[in-house]
């Protein structure tokens, strides 16, 4: 072994060959020595709670295309971050977990702060998790997770190191690559180009693994190709197909007879790079039309056999939908009616928030990337405001809170100057307000707009959906939220009238730093999913 090479030697070697010299955490004190002469070329990035440094540097991820790095405190740390975790898993997010752990000869004294079978308390929200038997595997360990980390699926891994590991001597760990990306077997490929081919009419269903891999531009030409519209998959966290373009038909709902109805008509159905399908509420009926073929291309494992009907192939979207290219045919097709535009907001007070996403859209940059957290709203959100350039809009498609803000953070970390827009409810926004401090710091491009519809609207709207007169618990009243922000060093503008928005959202929009605007919208007393169409 190498005198006189440690084992935090060879991680941050390693970590800075990876690119992963930021690192997002809230120190606690089983890390310290990990710090100890802390690289001159390394960063790092404090947020004020685990659940926003783990989301922080997710964004941050997104933003680079490279895994994030991040450091949590033993145990209870860990344990405020797993919903972080969680979200990062589902949406596939590569990140390299380190947690702190007692030193060796503590752990049988079960000592404070100490964690009991550390690896397997991220489980199942994580790739791969481990605590290595010896202070010397904690290299080798590392280089593991993250190759597992970055390989399709991907997503967060987790290692634990206890204290007196990281001064204990270690050999470097060897450089070497993996190519990740594969593709299907030739004749998946040609029965799914067979298929499409002899289709009277098919329809692509975009998933979050289209952007995520970068695809979306081969994605629009196989659409183009085959003369097929294009929908959205439920509750996806990505965009995945330009929302201007004249294929595009809108967002399947997650709801299994709603979703199958926009599919009628459909024989042969294309489904990529996301689950078949997410639900949300309950209904009765089939998957898919009656009669429709679907074929399902995805990278993971567990997605294909999950999905409950049609054909799965297993591939990389990216390399997949090239391998039909090569072997479609150019199709004549009618293209598919206009979209119907939606309504014109209602004008004046109280303030619909129809009218304040328009007012947003209107005033919006052209290399904005929005991130979307108010589920009230979401379905008139993506009614008004189309995404038309791949990585111009970030979600979470698990569906757990506090992800958004800490999230467009870390992404404005990770750009080049443009503006990063949240849009996100008052209940959503205060799971993880702190990372509004860690914005003001950073001084990162940011603009919040909060909708302010005084609760947990889109709990109100799903009692709706089983007859409930009201739900305990979803009423959120006595928060200012612009007094928040400025407690954190973030200045803002609340507005109560439709007058004002068009000055305070341009004010937040142009501000040199972060800035919050609280939009105090009218309320909707409509039920969530409505059968309508989009």
């Amino acid at each position: 072994m190498r005198t006189g090479h440690t084992v935090r030697d060879a991680v941050f070697d390693f970590c800075r060959r990876t690119g992963m010299t930021t690192v997002f955490g809230n120190p606690g004190s089983t890390e310290l020595r990990m710090f100890r002469d802390f690289p001159e070329d390394f960063e790092y990035v404090l947020a004020l709670q685990e659940t926003v440094a783990v989301a922080t540097a997710a964004g941050h991820a997104i933003g680079t295309g490279r895994a994030g790095l991040v450091s949590l405190h033993s145990a209870g740390g860990v344990g405020h971050a797993l919903g972080a975790v969680f979200n990062a898993y589902r949406d596939r997010v590569p990140l390299v977990i380190f947690a702190g752990q007692q030193s060796r000869d503590m752990l049988p004294l079960r000592p404070f702060l100490g964690a009991d079978e550390p690896a397997l308390f991220p489980r199942p929200y994580v790739k791969w998790s481990r605590q290595p038997e010896r202070a010397e595997d904690v290299p080798a360990a590392l280089a593991e997770a993250y190759r597992v980390a970055m390989t399709p699926p991907r997503g967060p891994v987790f290692l634990s190191v206890p204290a007196d590991d990281w001064d204990r001597p270690a050999d470097p760990i060897p450089h070497r690559e993996v190519r990740a990306g594969f593709t299907a077997d030739p004749a998946a490929l040609r029965e799914v180009a067979e298929a499409l081919d002899a289709a009277r009419s098919p329809v692509i269903v975009v998933g979050s693994g289209v952007d995520d891999e970068g695809a979306l531009p081969a994605v629009v030409e196989l659409a183009e190709r085959i003369g097929a519209p294009a929908w959205i998959s439920p509750l996806s966290g990505r965009s995945g197909f330009p929302e201007d373009h004249a294929l595009f038909r809108g967002f399947l709902p997650p709801v299994k007879d709603q979703l199958a109805a926009r599919l009628e008509g459909h024989d042969v159905i294309l489904v990529l790079g996301t689950q078949v399908f997410t639900y949300h509420v309950e209904s009765d009926g089939p998957a898919v039309p009656a009669g429709a073929r679907l074929f399902h291309f995805d990278c993971d494992p567990a997605q294909t056999a999950w999905a409950p009907v049609g054909t799965s192939v297993l591939t990389t979207i990216q390399a997949g939908v090239a391998g039909l290219l090569d072997l479609v045919e150019k199709a004549d097709r009618p293209a598919p009616e206009p979209r119907p535009r939606p309504a014109p907001p209602r004008a004046g007070d109280p303030i619909d928030p129809a009218l304040a996403i328009e007012a947003l859209r209107d005033r919006l940059p052209e290399d904005v990337v929005i991130v979307e957290e108010a589920p009230s709203h979401r379905d008139e959100f993506h009614a008004r405001m189309p995404i038309t350039r791949s990585g111009g809009f970030l979600a979470s498609g698990s569906g757990a809170l506090g992800w958004a803000l800490p999230v467009a953070v870390g992404r404005a970390l990770a750009g080049t100057g443009e503006r990063v827009v949240c849009v996100i409810g008052d209940g959503s926004v205060m799971y993880s307000v702190q990372a509004l401090w860690t914005a003001v710091q950073r001084r990162v491009p940011l603009t919040v707009v909060v909708l302010n519809n005084g609760g947990y609207g889109a709990i109100r709207a799903l009692g709706r959906r089983i007859d409930m007169e009201s739900v305990p618990g979803s009423d959120i009243a006595g928060i200012d939220y612009v007094t928040v922000a400025e407690g954190f060093g973030c200045p803002g503008r609340t507005v109560v009238s439709a007058a004002e928005l068009g000055a305070a959202l341009e004010e937040g929009l142009g501000h040199d730093g972060p800035f919050l605007v609280e939009v105090q919208v009218e309320a909707d007393d409509s039920p969530l999913y409505e059968t309508r169409a989009r």
